[in-house]
């Protein structure tokens, strides 16, 4: 498996209304300093349907900036529609991110 194909198998299990971090991906594939290479696979989510990148916001609960489908505010609004509120381009990760156990 590539590294980004083991981007993707993470990310496709995220459930909807939860979030994870680009360094907790890293980790769990086993590339705990390649939090930027994961933005990097997910820029080229071939099915951003079936892989569900705007789930993933950064250490703080920012969402992406330079988020690939449509910017910051397609992100803020596809993660609304699953209940995971958004202010100023940021996540309550205390209350939204997902525990991967």
């Amino acid at each position: 498996m590539t590294f980004f194909e083991a981007v993707y198998e993470v990310v496709k299990r995220v459930p909807r209304g939860k979030v994870i971090t680009y360094g907790m991906i890293a980790r769990a594939i086993g590339h705990p300093r390649a939090a930027r290479q994961v933005g990097n696979a997910l820029h080229h989510n071939p099915t951003p349907v079936v892989i569900p990148c705007h789930r993933v916001v950064n250490r703080e609960g920012r969402l992406a900036p330079a988020f690939a489908f449509g910017g910051v505010d397609v992100q803020a609004r596809l993660l609304e529609e699953e209940g995971v509120p958004v202010t100023d381009a940021h996540v309550d990760l205390q209350k939204y991110l997902w525990d991967m156990k």
